[in-house]
């Protein structure tokens, strides 16, 4: 089944497109989407339709920033009643992990973190905007939404400007690096791994104005009682098999597949859906259990090698210089922040 998201994503986007000399209500009808949902509490709309949606709009008038103009017009009421529990969060901190949590009832195919800085600062900490789904993921328009989005969601929550560092997102400039840096108040990096707000960790603790902890706690227990979470995608369960069995058993997709009980062509289908590959969530287990065992322990690398599923010291001494810049030994005497 394909990855939906609340139809109210698109909220504001016939009278942006209607102002720019286009026609919102027929560009959404010709993708099966009745302008009418957008207003709706409960219809929902197919997230990599909603990717196609913005960016042929984004083409069709010369409109390279629609996703941040689109962004701009909304708030968090667009995420339905997980805007409840997020508005009503005590902090930053508390509202990420709460998006994070429940983000399933706007949309399974997103996802918001709290990450080490992948520019390796131990003072600044990564609000990661991610997705799951192929078509999401490789669209720039709808990347910046949803980044710009939950900029200005933080922006009212914390009464204002805040002490955003800078902004990485994962596509080339789309116009004039200045707009990006105007909408943001921050400066921007592109072509970056994934989209993330750079903020101070500090920042993470800081009161939200406004946030009542009684009806964040009944928000939260209206989310839990009535919404189902989905059962986990398959990048999960491959990571979830890969990294329990990492340095005893071989990586390979057949031995993976057999213990998910499906064909292995099947799941490269369903890894392919969902944007990535088992090759690359491999890479990113190992990358990450690499990190740990040369940073936090003492063992000789070449135990690293056999328990990170490589087969000549050699190899993680190529791979650690593609993670992280640095080979182990000089990794293990300066050791970098995981991004």
């Amino acid at each position: 089944m394909k990855p939906m998201i609340r139809a109210a994503a698109l909220r504001g986007f016939v009278a942006l497109v209607d102002d720019r000399g286009g026609d919102g209500s027929a560009l959404l009808r010709r993708h099966g989407i009745e302008p009418s949902e957008l207003d709706s509490a409960d219809a929902v709309i197919d997230a990599g339709v909603k990717s196609v949606v913005l960016e042929e709009a984004a083409a069709e008038l010369r409109c390279p920033d629609l996703g941040l103009h689109l962004a701009g017009r909304q708030d968090a009421s667009v995420l339905g009643p997980l805007a409840v529990a997020i508005e009503n969060s005590l902090t930053l901190r508390e509202a990420v992990e709460c998006a994070s949590r429940f983000m399933f009832v706007y949309s399974p195919a997103l996802g918001v973190t709290v990450e080490p800085d992948p520019e390796g600062d131990p003072d600044v900490v990564a609000l990661v905007y991610s997705s799951t789904q192929r078509d999401v993921a490789r669209s720039a328009q709808a990347m910046d939404l949803g980044l710009g989005l939950m900029h200005r969601v933080i922006w009212v929550m914390l009464g204002g400007s805040y002490e955003l560092v800078s902004v990485h997102l994962p596509h080339p400039a789309l116009i004039d690096v200045s707009t990006y840096a105007d909408f943001f108040n921050a400066p921007v990096a592109f072509d970056k791994q994934r989209a993330a707000l750079r903020v101070p960790a500090a920042l993470t603790t800081a009161p939200f104005s406004g946030g009542n902890q009684v009806v964040r706690d009944i928000a939260i227990d209206y989310l839990a009682r009535h919404f189902n979470e989905p059962e986990p995608s398959a990048a999960s369960r491959v990571e979830t098999v890969i990294a329990g069995s990492l340095g005893s058993t071989p990586p390979r997709i057949a031995v993976v597949s057999r213990l998910l009980l499906v064909h292995p062509r099947t799941l490269q289908r369903q890894l392919a859906d969902e944007g990535t590959s088992f090759e690359a969530i491999l890479d990113d287990v190992r990358r990450r259990t690499a990190h740990r065992l040369i940073t936090s322990t003492d063992l000789p690398f070449a135990q690293v090698t056999s328990m990170v599923g490589l087969a000549e010291q050699s190899a993680l001494t190529r791979a650690s210089r593609r993670w992280f810049g640095r080979p182990p030994r000089q990794l293990r005497q300066e050791p970098v922040a995981l991004g």
